[in-house]
C-alpha cells in the first residue's frame, strides 16, 4: 500500500477523545488578534483552501472565485505564473485574508466565520501521523495521542497534536470545545491527505503558454478562476 493511503487509514481511526485530551493538555482560547489572519513581516497571508470549501464561501458571500482563493504562490514564477498545487485564501492589498476585518480597537473578526475553511476553524492545531504529509509550519509545542508532552521525544507512531504559534495557547478551555475542535482536526487531517491522493492521481503536466498559470487540485487542473485547465 503507497505511504499517503497508509497515513490516511491512521487518520481515519485518530481517536477524538484523545485529540480533546492533548488539545485540553496544552490549552486553548482565541483572544481574537487577528494574527493568524494577517500578513507577516512583508508576506502575504497563506492559508490552504480545498475546491469544495471555495464554492461553499461563492454561496456564502456571492463572490467569484478569484475574489475567494487564489492559486498557492509556492512553484510559480516571481509574476505569478508557472504550475503549482492547491489553492489559498485570496488576500486583500495589505496581504490579509480578504475576510478579516479589525474594529477600531484592534479586536479582529472573521466575516465569513459560519463558512470558514477547516484549516482556519482549527488554528493553531494540525495533526502530525508521520508519514509523508506535513503539518504547517513550526510547532511551539506538542502531545502524542499518549498524553507524553514532548512528543517528538518518544515517536510518532500513534501521532501527535502540534500548536503553533498563538497568544491563545495555553488558556483553559471546555471539554465540549476541546471535542469540538478535535472533530473539526480529526476531518482536516482525513481531508488534508485525501486531497494529496487525489492530486497525485489526477495530476498531468501542464502544457503552458505565455503567461499561464495552472492550479493542480483534487479535481484536475484548473485557471485562477477556477475554470477547468484543457491544455
Amino acid at each position: 500500500m503507497e505511504e499517503l493511503e497508509v497515513e490516511l487509514e491512521r487518520a481515519r481511526s485518530l481517536d477524538v477523545a484523545a485529540l480533546a485530551d492533548a488539545i485540553e493538555t496544552i490549552g486553548f482560547e482565541c483572544t481574537r488578534c487577528g494574527a493568524c489572519c494577517k500578513s507577516e513581516d512583508d508576506d502575504p497571508h497563506t492559508a490552504t483552501v480545498f475546491p469544495d470549501e471555495v464554492r461553499e464561501l461563492e454561496d456564502a458571500t456571492e463572490r467569484d472565485w478569484r475574489e475567494i482563493a487564489r492559486p498557492m504562490p509556492y512553484g510559480l514564477d516571481e509574476d505569478g505564473t508557472g504550475e503549482t498545487f492547491e489553492w489559498a485564501l485570496q488576500t486583500a492589498a495589505c496581504g490579509d485574508c480578504t475576510f478579516y476585518e479589525e474594529d477600531e480597537d484592534g479586536t479582529g473578526a472573521c466575516t465569513v466565520h459560519d463558512s470558514r475553511p477547516l484549516i482556519c476553524e482549527t488554528y493553531p492545531f494540525s495533526v502530525a501521523l508521520g508519514g509523508t504529509s506535513q503539518p504547517m509550519g513550526e510547532a511551539v509545542d506538542s502531545v502524542a495521542l499518549d498524553g507524553q508532552r514532548e512528543a517528538g521525544e518518544t515517536g510518532d507512531e500513534s501521532g501527535m497534536v502540534r500548536a503553533h504559534e498563538c497568544e491563545g495557547l495555553g488558556r483553559n478551555i471546555s471539554r465540549e470545545d476541546a471535542e469540538s475542535l478535535a472533530d473539526a482536526l480529526k476531518e482536516r487531517a482525513v481531508r488534508d491527505i485525501e486531497e494529496a491522493i487525489a492530486v497525485r492521481d489526477n495530476y498531468e503536466p501542464a502544457n503552458l503558454g505565455p503567461d499561464e498559470t495552472v492550479v493542480h487540485d483534487s479535481e484536475g487542473a484548473k485557471r485562477p478562476d477556477g475554470t477547468a485547465y484543457e491544455g
